[in-house]
C-alpha cells in the first residue's frame, strides 16, 4: 500500500508542483483545504480552519508524512503590524495544531517536512556565504524564520524526524516570483531595483520538489538545509538575463531605493537586500541540482 503524504499549503504553487513529483514517485496524497473540493482518483482533501483550531483529525492519523507548506505570501502587502502578525502565525499555528493532534493520539510519523526560507540569515547585503550554521537575524524576515522553524521543533520533541528545507526565489513556469515581475519585462520595461547588487538566493521548482521527495525517505535527512543555488545571482544579472530572453537591452534607469521604500515601507526590504547562501550540507546529502545556471533556468520557467 501506498505510504500517504499530507501536504498543508498543496494548493500553492510549490504545493500544486510537489503533489506531482509525489505522486509520480508513488505515494498517495492527501491535501488540507479550507474550502470544500472534491477528491480526486489521486488526492484526498480534508477540511481544516487555522483561525477556529479545527482541522479533519483523519488527515494527521492517516499520514505517514507530513509536508508543511501553508503561510502567508511575504511580499503580498505592506508589513503592518498586522500584516506580520499574519505572516508569522499562518506558519506556526498550523503545526501548533498538528502538534496536538499527534501528542494526542500518540501518533508516530515517518518523518514532518516544513518549508523554511533563507531569510532567516536576515535582509542585508553582504559577501558572506551563509551556511545552515550561520545564527538568525534579528530583524523580521530572521525572527519569523527562527520561530517558524522553532514550531517545528515540537514535532521533533515527539520524536519523529524533522527536516526543515530553507528556500530561497523559486523560479517555474507561470507562478511564483516570475508571475509577479515578468510582465514589465515582458512589455520591454524591466528595470534593475536599488542598486542591483542585492543577491538572489534562488532555487527552480523542480529541483525543490525533488529536494522535498528526498527528505521524505532519506533517514539521514534531519534538521535544516538551504535549498538555493549556489552562485553569485544578483538582481542586476537576474534583470539583465531576463530583458535579454525577451530580446532587448535594459534601457530604464535603476529604481532608486528610496522609491520601492516610499512605496512598499519595510516591506522594501526583501526586494532591496540579500544574501548569498550555501548548498553544500543538501549536496553533501546526496543530492544533484538539474539547474545551476540562471539563464537556463530562467530560460525553462518562462512561457
Amino acid at each position: 500500500m501506498a505510504k500517504n503524504v499530507l501536504l498543508t499549503g498543496g494548493s500553492g504553487f510549490v504545493g500544486k508542483h510537489l503533489t506531482e513529483v509525489l505522486i509520480a514517485a508513488g505515494f498517495s496524497v492527501s491535501v488540507l483545504s479550507r474550502s470544500d473540493r472534491k477528491n480526486t482518483p489521486l488526492v484526498t482533501y480534508y477540511k481544516w480552519d487555522i483561525k477556529s483550531d479545527f482541522i479533519e483529525e483523519e488527515a494527521v492519523l492517516k499520514a505517514d508524512y507530513i509536508i508543511h507548506l501553508a503561510g502567508e505570501g511575504i511580499v503580498e502587502s505592506r508589513w503592518t503590524e498586522k500584516r506580520k502578525k499574519a505572516i508569522l502565525e499562518s506558519r506556526t499555528k498550523p503545526i501548533e495544531l498538528i502538534y496536538s493532534v499527534l501528542r494526542n493520539n500518540n501518533k508516530i510519523l515517518d518523518a514532518f517536512v516544513s518549508s523554511s526560507a533563507v531569510g532567516i540569515y536576515g535582509a542585508d547585503t553582504s559577501q558572506e556565504i551563509c551556511t545552515e550554521e550561520t545564527p538568525p537575524a534579528n530583524d523580521f524576515l530572521g525572527t519569523t524564520c527562527q520561530k517558524w522553524e522553532s514550531a517545528v521543533d515540537t514535532i521533533n520533541s515527539l520524536r519523529i524526524r524533522t527536516v526543515k528545507i530553507r528556500t530561497g526565489i523559486v523560479l517555474g513556469r507561470d507562478e511564483g516570483f516570475l508571475k509577479k515581475i515578468t510582465p514589465s519585462f515582458k512589455a520591454g520595461f524591466g528595470a534593475i531595483l536599488g542598486s542591483g547588487k542585492q543577491y538572489i538566493p534562488w532555487i527552480h521548482i523542480e529541483d525543490l520538489c525533488q529536494i522535498y521527495a528526498k527528505a521524505l525517505t532519506d533517514f539521514e535527512m534531519n534538521g535544516p538545509y538551504n535549498a538555493t543555488v549556489t552562485n553569485n545571482t544578483t538582481n542586476a544579472k537576474l534583470s539583465r538575463i531576463l530583458a535579454h530572453l525577451y530580446g532587448y537591452k535594459i534601457w530604464l534607469p535603476k529604481i532608486p531605493a528610496f522609491v520601492l521604500q516610499l512605496i512598499l515601507g519595510e516591506m522594501s526590504i526583501a526586494i532591496l537586500e540579500g544574501k548569498r547562501v550555501s548548498s553544500e550540507k543538501i549536496q553533501k546529502a546526496g543530492y544533484e541540482f538539474q539547474f545551476t545556471d540562471i539563464e537556463v533556468a530562467l530560460s525553462n520557467s518562462l512561457s
